[in-house]
């Protein structure tokens, strides 16, 4: 029988209580905290990028591109990937210049905090990518369902950008970092799905 995939949702409550009291504890704003989230959802776009690419087996039903079916080859493969780098990068970028507007890292602290988060990050994705290719291996997954995981992580910043994320209040953390906990486990929840889905089909 294969073996489930791990449940990563202790790590990610932690991960996310951790960030929220370090806020508080150094006053951040809500502009503040998402330089790190924004780190991390560009570094989850690379990996995704790199999942969709390393794939060898995969399926595209329902999965259009321009009212065509997507090819379930490595033209298909490789197009999807590069459309998603470019669409998933424009939104990043459109993010990078909103914080550099409101909440430019001034303070050494600031930048020294967001580097280490990013190798923090780096890290572990690089154990979840490594888990999620395994997975893949074991089945047929969707390429069109793979290219749209990852932005379940977009939403928590576009509408902590919506409803001010300028705001140096405890309200606005206390709003976005439930928010994005909830993208953490969705996303780690489907993942989590596809994966035991396609284990099951060995």
């Amino acid at each position: 029988m294969a073996e489930k995939s791990t449940d990563a949702t202790p790590g990610l409550l932690i991960a996310n209580a951790v960030t929220l009291v370090l806020a508080l504890a150094l006053h951040w704003s809500v502009a503040s905290l998402l330089w790190p989230f924004w780190l991390q959802s560009v570094i989850i776009g690379w990996y995704a990028r790199q999942r969709m690419l390393a794939l060898t087996s995969f399926s595209t039903e329902g999965f259009t591109s321009g009212d065509q079916p997507v090819p379930e080859n490595e033209e298909g493969k490789r197009s999807t990937a590069n459309f998603f780098v470019l669409h998933y990068g424009i939104f990043h970028l459109a993010y990078l210049v909103f914080l550099f507007d409101q909440a430019p890292p001034a303070r050494l602290l600031d930048l020294v905090l967001l580097a280490a988060c990013g190798y923090s990050f780096v890290y572990a994705q690089r154990k979840t990518f490594a888990e999620q290719v395994a997975a893949d291996a074991q089945g047929r997954p969707n390429l069109g369902k793979l290219m749209f995981l990852p932005y379940l992580r977009v939403l928590p910043i576009h509408l902590s950008i919506v409803f001010g994320a300028a705001s140096t209040g405890a309200w606005g953390l206390f709003v976005f970092v439930p928010l994005k906990t909830i993208a953490d486990l969705l996303l780690d929840r489907v993942d989590r799905n596809m994966a035991d889905r396609g284990a099951e089909s060995v």
